[in-house]
């Protein structure tokens, strides 16, 4: 998948979160529901989360320059993080307004907002899947938030359809299951935003890849002929690629030329093997047996 791509996939969550932002938010006003009103917020964080991963995207995609050599893929973790971070603000909001509804008496919600939440369960969850489908294939971290964002969404439509229903068949005194169910929605979003925010961390501070990663890289430049030992083998993530640094030992008798054609032959096949990898930096030593 492109930059180009991941932005459209951006646009078109902004898109329909838009549009079930404004839904939920009626029919929860109008149905007396605080679980979908609840949901109805969620969306709307949604919306805000939308517009940062686009832009982190768009950030990220950008050439490297003399003020970022190494480019802009930072930006994609940065954008992920924010998200996260913006599910525990709402999951923390939603659970304080979840609680002061309990001890509130209020009215059963209408049986219509349950249609609103089968059809916003559906459409979430196929935005989910088809939105990380994207995200993995680039191996976008803001792509990623965004989907799982869509997750806690369709996750929160659907406690709220529980708590709606038991608050429908339970009848007088069941009132508080449809606040119940937000709450419960809430910790869901927690462990969600959580969950975001973890990975995003890791990208920010280099953490080492995954060692799948690692270990394909060092075969690779094994199998170059003249290369005699890796002796070390180190990575980051970047955006949706990877910069490593290798230490290569080949015959203490080659010139400075055949040590550094080499070194073009170890980076190409690295590069070959893994095209995530963005850049290689070969340092070339003597063997030692």
């Amino acid at each position: 998948m492109t930059p180009h791509q991941g932005i459209r996939l951006a646009q078109l969550g902004l898109a329909v979160n838009f549009v079930l932002a404004l839904v939920k938010l009626t029919a929860g006003i109008l149905g007396n529901s605080y679980a979908l009103i609840a949901d109805a917020v969620e969306s709307l964080t949604d919306l805000v989360s939308g517009a940062i991963v686009w832009r982190g995207v768009a950030v990220a995609s950008r050439a490297e320059d003399e003020r970022y050599p190494f480019g802009y893929g930072k930006a994609e973790a940065i954008a992920a993080a924010v998200v996260g971070l913006m599910l525990v603000a709402a999951a923390l909001g939603i659970a304080i307004e979840a609680v002061r509804e309990v001890i509130t008496p209020h009215h059963a919600p209408e049986p219509v907002t349950l249609l609103v939440l089968v059809g916003a369960v559906a459409v979430k969850a196929t935005l989910f899947r088809f939105v990380l489908r994207g995200a993995r294939h680039a191996g976008s971290q803001a792509v990623a938030a965004d989907a799982w964002h869509h997750r806690s969404d369709a996750i929160t439509s659907a406690f709220a359809f529980v708590g709606i229903s038991v608050a429908l068949i339970g009848g007088e005194g069941w009132e508080m299951a449809d606040d119940v169910a937000a709450l419960l929605a809430s910790a869901l979003i927690l462990y969600n935003g959580s969950s975001i925010i973890r990975p995003a961390l890791y990208e920010l501070m280099d953490r080492s890849p995954d060692t799948t990663l690692l270990s394909a890289a060092e075969q690779a430049a094994r199998e170059v002929p003249g290369v005699l030992a890796v002796e070390k083998l180190r990575g980051r993530k970047h955006g949706s690629r990877y910069f490593l640094d290798v230490h290569v030992q080949a015959a203490p008798a080659l010139s400075l030329q055949e040590a550094h054609v080499l070194s073009g032959k170890v980076k190409t096949a690295i590069r070959q093997a893994l095209p995530a990898v963005q850049n290689v930096l070969v340092h070339m030593e003597p063997f030692e047996s």
